[in-house]
């Protein structure tokens, strides 16, 4: 392949195809040239996984008020009011904005059907096919997409590395995962909306392509992320084992159901008044402790008081998932265990998505904008990808103005995108399931954050942590594949996210440390700060 190839234009870059990255590409393509890169198939994201659905106060009986209270009483002390305001007043306008783009939400007769989940003081949860509602929102988002004559996608475009000149990002370089050419895309602007890092926990409920790649590029090219030591770990993900962690909707305690241990008892009531309705981090710790208790792997989620008929109407995927492992959610008790779900951390951003450095913008999960704190309620975060997308995309229209520059757009397309099942792709996903050194090391950097870096955490296991990962060089070669390189960056982040953890010497949120159980506002009611080359520092 001659050079001349491999070096592309765009007048603005999105790294990822999630619900962040394509509604920020259809703001963006309202001003110029838009490429898309997603690193797997265009609608592999952590957005079509999400099975609750999307948090809005649109319901009769719901004001934005309450939602806003709802999201900073569950931040634990964190939430930056400002962008908690934003995300819960503008919601609406986009939640709309999406139905009029052809989203099928469920409706009871005409009228939206809104559910109810822990911590929520209304029923605001829209859903679709039940408990499809980020797959129906990103099947929406891509037709949408797919409609607009400059907005390119490139689906298996890995992208490595982030190109920074006289501190100002200005484009990026990617893998093609098909033929493995390497390749040079320069843009007025880069949003990073890569999605999480649940792949750096042994049990995790994301798909396989969350290795926080976003956050490892922006950290490396010197922006700021922020905190880092918040991960929400999902208090019932599906514990059969040779399965993979499928996650056992909230909804599904929203609706009724209870957990009880290997005895068969009931055992919230120990934990919280408000029981199986309790946040998130305390259903998750609750359930440690009672395996811990009981010495087991696992504890059950009954669903049996409810009918099949409700059961498979409700929850069509949960239902047919578990009865394809032998369950049925109607008659069984599921056997379930906490898992790693959502990075309330990452790259620190303003209001607008703007990261510490010009030119770089991150939006949705990779983004830290502070509508989390410490914990993020239950079905936020579809909203804040949405909200925050749509005005990353707005800032960085304003910022980087495609008429200014010189340099045309892309001339026709940035290169023929190749269609998702083309022999190549076949050869490229054998290639990638082949077992490699990057593979061993990825299980103990899993291992070792799961067992020291998890749910209850320690000063001392936190510091064990530190000295195994530093301990453990991820393979170099001359030429790293797409794995080498997500090795990389989980190794990063995870001395980043204990670091952080380490700092943090109280407990809050989703972070507990059993050597200092008890939340402190004086010391630590603030963000940490973690940039290249720096300690941890906090700040408001």
């Amino acid at each position: 392949m001659s050079n001349s190839h491999k070096n592309h234009r765009a007048d603005y870059a999105v790294v990822g195809s999630g619900i962040a990255g394509l509604r920020a590409a259809i703001e963006l393509s309202r001003a110029g040239s838009v490429l898309v890169l997603a690193k797997s198939n265009l609608s592999d994201s952590a957005t079509a996984w999400a099975q609750g659905g999307i948090a809005v106060a649109l319901s009769d009986e719901d004001e934005i008020g309450l939602h806003e209270q709802d999201t900073i009483n569950a931040g634990d002390g964190l939430c930056r009011p400002e962008a908690v305001a934003l995300v819960v007043e503008e919601g609406p306008k986009y939640i709309t904005e999406l139905i009029e783009w052809g989203t099928e939400f469920d409706r009871s007769g005409t009228k939206l059907a809104f559910t109810r989940e822990a911590a929520h003081s209304r029923s605001r949860i829209l859903h679709a096919h039940g408990d499809s509602t980020g797959r129906e929102i990103s099947r929406a988002l891509l037709a949408r997409a797919h409609t607009i004559p400059h907005l390119h996608l490139r689906a298996h475009a890995f992208t490595t590395e982030l190109i920074v000149e006289r501190g100002s990002v200005v484009g990026l370089c990617f893998i093609d995962e098909t033929d493995g050419s390497e390749h040079e895309l320069r843009a007025g602007a880069v949003l990073l909306a890569t999605g999480g890092l649940g792949q750096i926990y042994r049990e995790t409920t994301n798909p396989e392509v969350a290795t926080g790649d976003g956050m490892a590029i922006a950290y490396e090219a010197g922006a700021v992320l922020s905190d880092m030591e918040f991960v929400q770990f999902h208090p019932t993900a599906l514990a059969v084992k040779g399965a993979p962690r499928f996650l056992l909707s909230e909804a599904l305690r929203g609706e009724g159901g209870v957990l009880r241990n290997i005895g068969l008892e009931r055992f919230m009531k120990r934990y919280n008044e408000a029981q199986e309705l309790a946040p998130r981090d305390i259903v998750a710790r609750a359930i440690v402790s009672e395996m811990h208790r009981t010495q087991s792997t696992h504890v059950f989620l009954d669903m049996t008081r409810m009918s099949e008929e409700f059961l498979k109407k409700r929850f069509p995927r949960i239902y047919e998932t578990c009865s394809s492992y032998g369950l049925d959610l109607a008659s069984d008790m599921a056997p379930v265990c906490p898992a790693a779900h959502y990075m309330m951390g990452g790259v620190k951003t303003d209001l607008w998505g703007r990261t510490s450095l010009p030119g770089l913008y991150a939006a949705g999960e990779t983004a830290a904008t502070g509508v989390h704190g410490a914990n993020r309620l239950a079905s936020n975060s579809l909203l804040e990808g949405l909200v925050f997308g749509a005005r990353a995309g707005q800032a960085m229209m304003k910022d980087a103005p495609v008429a200014k520059r010189s340099g045309a757009a892309l001339p026709g397309s940035p290169a023929p995108m190749p269609g998702n099942s083309t022999a190549a792709h076949k050869e490229a996903a054998k290639a990638n399931s082949k077992p490699s050194p990057a593979c061993a090391t990825l299980a103990k950097i899993r291992d070792v954050m799961w067992r020291e870096v998890g749910i209850l955490r320690s000063g001392k296991e936190l510091a064990e942590a530190i000295e195994q990962l530093q301990a453990l060089e991820p393979p170099k070669s001359e030429k790293p594949r797409r794995e080498g390189h997500e090795v990389r960056n989980l190794h990063a982040l995870a001395l980043l996210i204990a670091r952080s953890g380490l700092a943090r010497e109280e407990s809050r949120g989703s972070h507990y440390r059993s050597d200092f159980p008890y939340r402190n506002d004086e010391d630590f009611g603030k963000h940490s700060v973690l940039q290249k080359g720096k300690d941890v520092r906090f700040e408001d």
